[in-house]
């Protein structure tokens, strides 16, 4: 058992709204890792980043990840910064990965440089954003199988060119 995608990209890709459109459409059910980590640590993760910190989350985001991939056998949509290990890297070379790729100036559109985003909170959240894209762009690329740039779509054509990257 595994999942048909799995779908990464960071914060105002689009992750959550696609994996549930993609899932509709492939008839197959949607996994949001995130709600996982919610449900287990019975808080929000803005809330674990403050209580426990950004150690702790990975921690349970790796492991939320690892038992996510081995569970669900439909769309699984991954937080942003799972990509971020080393080992969730290498258990995602098993499967067909998607990579919601987002635009520095649409990704903070879409954000609102959102203070329920625990990293794009602080002094100069743009900034950030920058940094984060930068420091993640090539692990995002080193797990894809596909890549679609969303900055120009709407949920429906991103979800459109995904399945034509399956078919290619």
């Amino acid at each position: 058992m595994s999942p048909r995608y799995v779908v990464v990209g960071p914060p105002g890709a689009g992750k959550t709204t696609v994996s549930e459109l993609l899932a509709a459409r492939l008839g197959v059910p949607f996994r949001d890792v995130d709600a996982d980590i919610v449900e287990l640590a019975g808080k929000p993760i803005s809330d674990i980043f403050t209580d426990d910190g950004e150690p702790a989350f990975r921690t349970m985001e790796e492991e939320a990840v690892a038992k996510a991939l081995v569970e669900h056998e439909g769309v699984l949509a991954l937080g942003g910064g799972a990509v971020l290990s080393a080992t969730t890297r290498e258990r995602l070379r098993e499967h067909t990965v998607v990579f919601l790729r987002v635009g520095m100036a649409e990704g903070v559109r879409r954000t609102g440089l959102s203070s329920s985003r625990p990293l794009l909170s602080g002094i100069n959240p743009r900034a950030t954003f920058k940094a984060l894209l930068d420091a993640r762009l090539p692990l995002y690329r080193e797990v894809a199988t596909i890549e679609v740039l969303t900055d120009s779509l709407d949920p429906e054509q991103v979800t459109d060119a995904v399945i034509k990257g399956a078919e290619a």
